[in-house]
């Protein structure tokens, strides 16, 4: 039985997350009848993309949603050409027992195909754009995607994926009678699809950087308290203009995606990240917000000077990043240029979000991942279990009812109660800050010591004459495990190995000094800007 100080806590935090949704614009006044339309379909649809974009067509009809290289549609027309495409669909013979695959691009065919699956209670997976045939295979196979919505220039990857499973092309004219996204459309009922009985899931692949990728099922939990936890630390408002450069098939991009349809914002999507073009995109639109993965600020800001004096940004309120983590002055230098407006989210797949760093928690400490918003909870435990005071690292461990329903393949996270594994090591500071230590496989034992690779990648990025920095264990018989450091710098040859060491000795304990150095030319990144260790080691 609920007893009185747990339902004054739900009424506390009930009453904190409809002021700080209020705040944003959501819920602000509009048309009466709209407003009742509005509330209906919440009612009947739940917390999914299908209800988000049908309450953002009912209240904003004529607000512009998407512009991409096609031109632009309204919430309406979104609305309408995703009913569209799923009656087209179902004519096909899909139904919510299929899981329908989309691997596309940042473009307004993804968006029609991902609302589609919603409408009809179909999961949607998420394929990356960076698979092979065999793994497109493999993934299409495992996650029982019975169709696949996909680029037309991905079509010679598909030779292994069976011919029972359904191909429509999402961007591309198709040829020989194929099903194309806007040839359903084109040919379907664009009337309202009756909401299924089944809540449809989204299954987004983790990345991978570690191994395989995996599966992870996601529903609809989080609702209101997940929008306000967000809106707590990142102050997003209704109607704003985002150009989202973050992939869409990766979960940031896809949560920055169902958000600005809550907000009736507008996306500005290019297929493919170029910074000049994103920059131009972000003055012509007048861009309230950009979407983003570290690595994306970091080509932006290694555009020629003359061509960075060229692009103001001067409505640039926010600059939201994930995926990866910051190297080491990047945000600092952003910042100097574009003002202070980034907001770095620290998270997974499996947990969602767990910190923000905000322009003046990054302005303290450029190396910190920030503080949890209002409704998460962060524990750190130590090898026995037990929390671990301020300054010292321990295992992390997040609370905050947003966590992935597990790995279809059955797998799961270590879980305590309500608390999901990250899969991280941190550390709070007396500031209330927290702090990335690294990956809780990567800690290697180095003569007796244990160490983290992320401190060394931090302190040798924060060098001038570095641009990225990442560093893996490697056996050693005198040491047992040693640090290999590779290094890619601004200008060949401006270090040699033993000033790395010695950059990295004269700022950390001399034992955390790489005991080899590595110069490349870039290192290896997946879709979403992380760095691809498995390829390193």
């Amino acid at each position: 039985m609920i007893g009185p100080r747990e339902i004054a806590g739900r009424i506390s935090a009930l009453g904190f997350q409809l002021k700080t949704v209020g705040e944003s614009g959501i819920l602000g006044p509009t048309r009466p009848d709209r407003a009742v339309r509005a509330v209906i379909a919440t009612v009947r649809g739940g917390t999914t993309a299908a209800t988000a974009i049908r309450v953002a067509a009912i209240k904003h009809p004529d607000r512009v949603a998407v512009i991409d290289e096609l031109g632009s549609l309204t919430f309406d027309q979104l609305d309408r050409r995703s009913n569209a495409l799923a009656h087209g669909m179902a004519g096909l013979g899909v139904s919510s027992e299929h899981g329908i695959g989309i691997m596309c691009r940042n473009h307004r065919g993804f968006l029609e195909a991902l609302l589609a699956a919603s409408k009809l209670g179909a999961d949607a997976v998420l394929l990356n754009t960076m698979f092979s045939g065999p793994q497109l295979a493999e993934v299409v196979e495992r996650e029982g995607a019975s169709v696949l919505v996909f680029d037309q220039e991905f079509e010679d990857l598909l030779s292994e994926v069976p011919d029972s499973v359904t191909r429509i092309i999402g961007f591309g004219s198709g040829g020989d009678g194929q099903a194309t996204v806007e040839s359903l459309i084109g040919r379907s009922d664009a009337g309202g699809v009756e909401t299924p009985e089944r809540e449809p899931r989204t299954i987004i692949l983790t990345s991978g950087t570690t191994g395989a990728p995996k599966g992870a099922r996601r529903g609809t939990a989080g609702g209101l308290a997940g929008i306000a936890g967000l809106f707590d630390r990142i102050p997003h408002r209704d109607g704003e203009v985002v150009v989202v450069a973050s992939p869409l098939f990766h979960s940031w991009g896809l949560i920055n995606t169902i958000l600005s349809l809550a907000l009736g914002a507008t996306l500005v999507l290019d297929r493919r990240f170029d910074p000049a073009q994103t920059m131009r995109r972000i003055d012509q639109q007048s861009a309230d917000v950009l979407v983003a993965v570290p690595v994306m600020l970091q080509r932006i800001l290694e555009l020629p000077d003359e061509q960075l004096a060229d692009f103001r940004a001067d409505n640039l309120k926010i600059v939201t990043l994930s995926g990866s983590a910051l190297p080491g002055g990047l945000a600092t230098a952003w910042m100097d240029r574009f003002g202070d407006n980034i907001y770095n989210l620290y998270g997974s797949t499996e947990v969602s979000f767990v910190t923000v760093a905000d322009p003046q928690d990054l302005r303290q400490d450029p190396a910190t991942a920030g503080r949890p918003p209002h409704g998460t909870s962060v524990r750190l435990l130590d090898d026995e279990g037990n929390d671990v005071e301020p300054g010292e690292t321990g295992r992390v461990f997040v609370s905050n009812g947003m966590g992935f329903d597990g790995y279809t393949g059955g797998e799961n996270k270590e879980r305590l109660g309500d608390y999901i594994a990250s899969g991280d090591v941190g550390h709070f500071d007396d500031r209330g800050l927290f702090f990335v230590d690294g990956r809780d496989d990567e800690m290697i034992v180095s003569g007796g010591e244990n160490l983290f690779p992320a401190e060394v990648e931090d302190m040798i990025a924060s060098h001038p004459d570095v641009v990225e920095a990442a560093a893996v264990g490697v056996d050693d018989e005198a040491f047992g495990q040693v640090l290999r450091a590779f290094v890619v710098l601004r200008v060949p040859g401006a270090l040699d190995e033993d000033e790395v060491k010695a950059f990295v000795r004269s700022n950390l304990a001399s034992f955390k000094a790489p005991k080899q150095v590595v110069f490349l030319s870039e290192l290896p990144r997946n879709a979403t800007g992380k760095i691809l260790k498995r390829s390193l080691a």
